[in-house]
């Protein structure tokens, strides 16, 4: 099936013809697309005519239609099913969202001109069709709406060419802001839920209605896990085909009907809205009842705290800007200061809240550092701004491991190695990595770095350098991020071990949020009330450190910036050591990163460990070690093919497909009796999963439903269950991620077993199992951290620590899943999960980052008539800019590297980047002609936010489009009725 005919098989059954708005300098006009016409559209030609729009693209990653999806809270869908006023209500809001969008995109994007596409184009027209769903697949109710960007657009200058997606990916956090504004500030919808007697709650959803909702989604979960089996079953009798389109929507009715009686295998669309009606009584007797009007809740513009609304914003964009080393872009502040009006409480027209979040966002701008302040103008999509907080956080935190910085000595080396005879298995010895990083963490230097890839053995190492301490009467203290790994370390090691914050606590530390949610640190001093326990703070009681003890930070790559800066402070007051043990390459911290990478930069004593000991396959770690930090796009894609060629590359059509991979995975190795890892990209895949593997041991008899607990979010735990806990709980003897299994649920508890020590037992509250337990067959990158298990299967959609954390989990299989048609786009897909971003630790980092962003930019065109000659000229003087900054940026990865054995990978990606745009640049100051009057900017393989999708070319295809791939990042975002 053709890309083309799989959007009109999407679509159909909700009309003959499709609906088209085309926004022309911000006015829109409607009309309608048949089948034919549609084909013709999504395929870069005039629907009427069928002539060619622009350059025909041949490429088979070159992008078709960029699709956005319009959600709202479920709680809305329930109530438009049993209210026909809301219903009403509800399409006419979405209807004004929808104008919003569209117009914002037209205004907002661009098409790119000029050598190196570095000229911005502004947009004349655009166009969108649109789907309206009533139903999810699982057919519970769920009104939403695809919009389909098409990415042939027509330039201010009157050319037709493709949309820069770049900024079209960026500027989605700012459409789904208006959709937040929308559900929760507009007039009319709000007048309407209070005359029918609803009011929405403080997270957006219809208050009373929120109840409702999960029942209803436990049994969509359900459904999922019925369609997942039946089509396992048509895959064993359809051996090597595909299900298409009306195979799937059969599959879907009839695992709805499943255990619903007397229904039919396929349902009676009629009766639809009926059975849901039915089924929300049963779940609510009350709630199909007729309400008395209600009073909502609103607070008038004048009365808002601006400078908290912006405070709220900047902490907003802040909180996104992890992944890009605190830096954020106008898009994201204005995203931000959007959201925040949306919880304010505030009730206006669109147009009428404009000025305050103009207001709000010019304040924000007050609490920030402009990163390109000397570069003047830039697109608004550019991350050229950094929160004052995190930027003072990053220069304190460099200035305190400045003043701990004191070079010393190693421990002997003859030593070490008569410890680790004594200490170790016979079968056990220490290679010549492991032997230096204990001799430097036994050693005298004030700041040890130690990294390794998974596998390594730093903990072997960590059992040896502790006997060594403990000889100079030295102490050790092991600490790890969450209490689940410090304790295993500490077991492992047989040493002082406790979460890091626990250490921090009982030195006096103590965090929290003010009002505008942004993370506090304060220090108590000994005489002070401690208000959390109600006494005075007399000091450190556990964990008293003094002069020459060393506090080992293990997994410190997940450290975040605020907790590195309280254990610095800590070291320089009780004179201890510290030594940061870890792999930054690995998850990351939920906060600001960067914190073992400054210390490094200042530690004396660097030690980088290569040798990979966990897995049977010795060929395998070899792979591991370059699929870690691949030096190219090129290298990556080569160690996606050697993956590919080991069958370690799953390739599917679709995410639902996926899914259904990884549940048969588990079945298949906990068979055999092997424990498997399943990581995912997101909690709510991994709660699918889960609940889906849920289903299947019931139905198997492995679980009995006739005995459970409530698990958080309104889980179903049965006895037998895998789960995993949330919270540390000193009474009940649990860590945060650690996992278990349920053996006993009681009328007051529920008694757990570790998961691999059926000795290890504990006993929790119902109340704690409902507030901080959930299912644990699957999880994220996070709750897999630290892991080692038979296999692993890695879900699509992960990002580059994903991807390495999950394939380095089993000892004898790992195996990650790509959504692809071909095995090419599968290795390309596996290739750029690879890929990372250059670490950001100083600020000298985020402004070389920023500068480079704006380098890769279109900017906006200064001379109307700019000619090929001036504009070949600009892109020159900026290619020169660019290529000065990675100089700078590779001599100070070289001085950052000081005591390592090689230079690392890291220089070698800035040195290979810089060659191939030297290389560039000499090639076009030969020609100065022939410049380009547009550029291919269709080949970059990105999500759109959450809920975007693409459909490209097949790589078979030439001329015209042959198969292509209908690429799916969310379930919600191809919900379909």
């Amino acid at each position: 099936m053709t890309g083309v005919e799989a959007l009109a098989a999407y679509s159909r059954g909700d009309a003959e013809h499709v609906t088209r708005f085309t926004v022309e300098e911000g006015a829109v006009t409607v009309d309608g697309l048949d089948a034919a016409e549609l084909r013709r559209w999504v395929d870069g030609r005039d629907p009427v005519t069928d002539e060619l729009r622009g350059r025909e693209l041949s490429s088979p990653r070159a992008d078709l239609i960029l699709d956005g999806t319009i959600n709202a809270p479920k709680s809305y869908s329930i109530a438009a099913l049993i209210n026909d006023d809301l219903a009403a209500e509800f399409e006419a809001l979405q209807d004004r969202l929808r104008a919003r969008i569209i117009t914002t995109w037209q205004r907002e994007l661009n098409a790119r001109r000029g050598v190196g596409g570095n000229i911005r184009e502004s947009l004349r027209r655009i166009e969108v069709v649109e789907l309206q769903h009533r139903r999810s697949r699982a057919l519970d109710p769920h009104i939403h709406r695809h919009l389909w960007l098409n990415v042939k657009v027509l330039g201010a200058d009157g050319k037709w060419s493709n949309v820069d997606s770049r900024v079209a990916m960026k500027l989605h956090t700012l459409i789904n802001a208006e959709g937040e504004l929308a559900a929760r500030t507009d007039p009319e919808w709000i007048t309407a839920l209070a005359r029918n007697g609803y009011t929405l709650g403080d997270d957006g959803e219809i208050a009373q209605l929120a109840e409702s909702v999960r029942p209803l989604s436990r049994r969509s979960n359900q459904i999922e896990a019925n369609r997942a089996k039946l089509l396992l079953e048509w895959r064993s009798e359809h051996s090597g085909q595909q299900p298409d389109h009306d195979v799937l929507q059969h599959l879907d009715r009839l695992a709805w009907a499943k255990n619903r009686p007397n229904k039919p295998g396929v349902v009676d669309e009629s009766e639809w809205e009926q059975l849901i009606r039915d089924e929300l009584r049963g779940i609510d007797a009350g709630v199909l009842r007729e309400r008395s009007a209600a009073r909502p809740r609103t607070v008038a513009i004048h009365m808002l705290d601006r400078d908290l609304l912006a405070a709220k914003a900047i902490v907003d964009a802040d909180g996104r800007s992890t992944a890009c080393g605190g830096r954020f872009s106008s898009y994201d502040l204005r995203a931000g200061a959007t959201r925040a009006v949306a919880a304010s409480g505030a009730v206006a027209h669109r147009d009428d809240l404009q000025e305050l979040i103009d207001d709000v966002v010019t304040r924000g701008l007050t609490q920030t550092v402009d990163l390109l302040d000397s570069e003047g103008s830039r697109p608004q999509h550019i991350k050229g701004f950094m929160a004052s907080s995190t930027a003072r956080l990053k220069v304190e935190l460099a200035a305190r491991f400045d003043a701990l910085t004191r070079a010393g000595e190693a421990f002997r080396r003859r030593a070490i190695l008569d410890i680790a005879d004594a200490v170790l298995d016979a079968d056990v010895t220490l290679d010549e990595g492991q032997i230096t990083a204990a001799s430097a963490i036994a050693g005298t230097d004030r700041l040890v770095s130690v990294t390794g890839p998974a596998g390594a053995g730093k903990t072997t190492m960590l059992r040896v350098a502790r006997i060594a301490l403990a000889r100079q009467r030295r102490r050790l203290v092991v600490v790890a991020p969450t209490k689940k790994a410090a304790s295993v370390a500490g077991r492992e090691i047989g040493a002082t071990a406790a979460s890091l914050h626990a250490l921090l606590a009982d030195h006096g530390w103590r965090w929290g949020r003010d009002e505008a949610d942004a993370e506090v640190w304060r220090r108590l001093q000994v005489g002070e009330i401690d208000e959390r326990v109600g006494r005075i703070y007399t000091g450190p009681r556990y964990f008293a450190l003094g002069a020459g003890d060393r506090v080992v930070v293990d997994e410190a790559g997940m450290v975040d910036l605020h907790t590195a800066n309280a254990l610095a402070a800590i070291a320089a007051e009780t004179g201890a050591g510290i030594a940061m043990v870890g792999d930054h390459l690995q998850a990351m911290p939920v906060g600001h990163a960067g914190a073992m990478a400054c210390m490094t930069r200042r530690a004396t004593a660097v030690v980088e460990l290569t040798a990979v000991h966990r897995f049977r396959d010795p060929s395998y770690a070899a792979v591991t070690l370059r699929m870690r930090e691949p030096a190219s796009k090129e290298y990556a894609l080569a160690v996606a093919t050697e993956l590919d060629e080991r069958d370690q590359i799953h390739r599917v059509t679709d995410a639902a497909q996926a899914r259904d991979v990884m549940v048969e995975a588990y079945f298949r190795w906990a068979g055999a009796r092997k424990r498997v890892a399943l990581v995912t990209s997101t909690n709510d895949e991994a709660d699918a999963i889960n609940e889906a593997i849920q289903e299947r041991r019931v139905e198997l008899g492995q679980l009995h439903p006739d005995r459970l607990a409530v698990g958080q979010g309104e889980q179903r735990l049965l006895e037998g269950d895998v789960v995993q806990t949330r919270l540390n709980d000193r009474v009940a003897d649990v860590e945060n991620r650690a996992l278990w299994i349920i053996r006993r649920i009681g009328p007051s508890d529920v008694e757990l077993v570790a998961l691999g020590d059926s000795g290890d037992v504990r006993h929790v509250s119902l109340d704690y199992a409902a507030e901080h337990m959930h299912l644990s067959y699957a999880s994220t990158v996070h709750g897999i951290q630290g892991e080692t298990t038979d296999a692993s299967i890695v879900g699509p959609g992960v990002d580059a620590s994903g991807l390495y954390v999950g394939m380095t989990r089993g000892r004898v299989h790992n195996e990650a899943i790509a959504i692809a048609w071909t095995a090419t786009a599968a290795r390309e897909q596996i290739a750029d999960s690879m890929m990372r971003g250059m670490t950001e630790v100083t600020i000298e980092d985020s402004m070389r980052a920023a500068r480079s962003e704006l380098g890769r930019s279109a900017r906006e065109r200064n001379d109307e008539g700019l000619d090929a000659l001036d504009q070949v000229g600009e892109w020159m003087r900026a290619t020169g800019r660019a290529l000065a900054e990675l100089d700078a940026q590779i001599a100070t990865e070289v001085a950052s590297h000081h005591g390592r054995h090689e230079a690392g990978a890291s220089i070698a990606v800035l040195a290979d980047s810089r060659d191939r745009l030297a290389e560039r640049y000499e090639v076009v100051k030969a020609r100065l002609v022939g410049a380009a009057n547009q550029v291919d900017d269709g080949g970059e393989v990105t999500a759109f936010a959450h809920t975007q999708q693409r459909i490209r070319r097949s790589p078979t295809e030439n001329s015209t489009p042959q198969a292509t791939s209908f690429h799916t990042m969310s379930r919600a975002s191809t919900s379909k009725g």
